[in-house]
């Protein structure tokens, strides 16, 4: 019988994603191992391979259409002996959702009915806000109320000055929400239009505090969408606290430099150029190994205590941000960190990564000294508890021996979740991170 091909899940946390372009048409024989597909998720592009071999009976879902569900049928496989006949109505095939360009249509108006009595009321009717008036409520608060669909503008807030807390959706949540006081005017009984949750000044209202035609819109991507939602959450959610120092690198730029002209040939070519944040990984993964207590993630039943260092490594891509793993790089050499590196921002930045390959991990490094940035904070991104932020390295004078000198000194800026690290154990690591920045030849033994 026919074989449905299913939007394959990419990852564990894969839920909808762009089937980007059909590499086989109907009609087409394929085998099991076939590249049919390529799906684009948030962070990467995929390949789909044939799980079965038979001929492409039917496309169901074309090629650049959005937000396709996992498990959704794209596609039918006939087996040999089998036609189109045999495939059962699937319905029609799904497009691309074409962009908003006309004014909606006029919704039907409903028959008009008998009118029905009204039920008596059975919570009070909330106090009457004016059309414009802001509403004054914690982030918890709108969000768990936007999760359950309530109503937040309908109620009543219990903290300072009115605000509504976390503590009054679940109010609602148990009781019920309070009807909307009619508007002025209005019969009494009349059903009250539903106020729309206020988070930030609308769409429109933005829009319009710019002359037309002076912007131009570009639509979030899926990838966008991600970096906005997971650095607000995290954001809103994580207790972070920042501790910052500074170290030198004098030590650490003459072992580069040495290492980098001892580098064997191959191919015609040094066999690796390392750089600066070749040493920066090595040395977080160290630190990490030496104060175990601060390489852990939070759930909310236990610390997850890792057993090695997996640190990711920010890399910009074309308006966006990807963060590859170095996967136990306490027990890599800086020229397999530098040649991990190199191929992995490489493939990041054509969108070729495998998901495991910028899931998970323990920490993450953001260097913007390059860009002559000398300090800057990082925003943790969960199931992360840490990120350090590396800033240029500038001369300036220091002392040494009771003198006076000229050195070459970064700052490091870590950001800590103080659920899993607190303060002193925050400082421990962030301390040994310095030891290994100043002291290179101990990531060597």
């Amino acid at each position: 019988m026919p074989t449905e091909i299913l939007m394959p899940a990419l990852s564990p946390t894969m839920e909808k994603g762009k089937l980007a372009k059909w590499l086989v048409k109907e009609g087409d024989t394929v085998s099991s191992g076939d590249i049919i597909a390529e799906i684009e998720t948030d962070k990467a592009t995929m390949e789909v391979e044939a799980v079965d071999e038979g001929k492409v009976g039917k496309i169901l879902v074309a090629e650049g259409t959005d937000d396709v569900a996992v498990n959704t049928a794209i596609a039918v496989l006939l087996e040999e002996g089998e036609t189109a006949g045999d495939i059962k109505s699937t319905g029609e095939e799904k497009k691309p959702a074409p962009k908003a360009e006309a004014k909606a249509e006029a919704a039907p108006q409903p028959k008009a009915e008998a009118p029905v009595p009204a039920a008596p009321a059975t919570k009070a009717a909330a106090p009457a806000r004016e059309p414009d008036a802001r509403i004054f409520a914690s982030p918890l608060a709108r969000r768990i109320a936007k999760q359950n669909g309530i109503d937040i503008s309908l109620l009543s807030g219990s903290g300072p000055h009115g605000r509504i807390v976390k503590a009054d959706v679940e109010k609602a949540q148990k009781e019920g929400v309070p009807a909307a006081a009619p508007k002025a005017g209005a019969p009494v009984g009349a059903p009250a239009a539903a106020a729309p949750v206020a988070t930030g000044p609308s769409d429109d209202m933005v829009r319009r505090l710019f002359a037309e035609g002076s912007y131009e819109e570009l639509p979030h991507d899926g990838m966008r969408k991600t970096i906005a939602a997971r650095l607000s959450e995290s954001n809103q959610t994580v207790p972070s606290y920042n501790i910052s120092l500074d170290c030198r690198l004098d030590a650490l730029l003459k072992v580069r430099a040495d290492l980098n002209a001892a580098a064997p040939e191959k191919d015609g070519k040094p066999a690796y150029k390392l750089s600066v944040n070749d040493f920066i990984i090595k040395a977080l993964a160290l630190a990490l190994r030496d104060v175990p207590m601060a390489n852990g993630s939070w759930t909310s039943t236990a610390r997850l205590l890792h057993k090695h260092s997996d640190v990711g490594v920010a890399v910009a891509i074309p308006d966006g941000l990807i963060t590859p793993i170095v996967r136990r790089a306490e027990e890599k050499p800086l020229s397999v960190i530098s040649a991990e590196v190199k191929d992995m921002a490489k493939r990041a930045r054509d969108k070729k990564l495998k998901p495991e390959e910028y899931q998970g991990g323990t920490t993450a490094v953001s260097n913007l000294g390059m860009f002559g940035v000398d300090n800057f904070t990082s925003i943790i991104n969960p199931p992360h508890a840490s990120i350090v932020s590396i800033g240029a390295g500038v001369e300036k004078p220091v002392v040494k021996n009771g003198a006076v000198a000229i050195a070459t000194v970064m700052n490091a800026t870590f950001a800590f979740d103080h659920r899993v690290i607190d303060g002193a154990l925050g400082a421990e690591l962030a301390a040994a991170f310095r030891h290994y920045v100043e002291n290179p030849m101990a990531m060597l033994v």
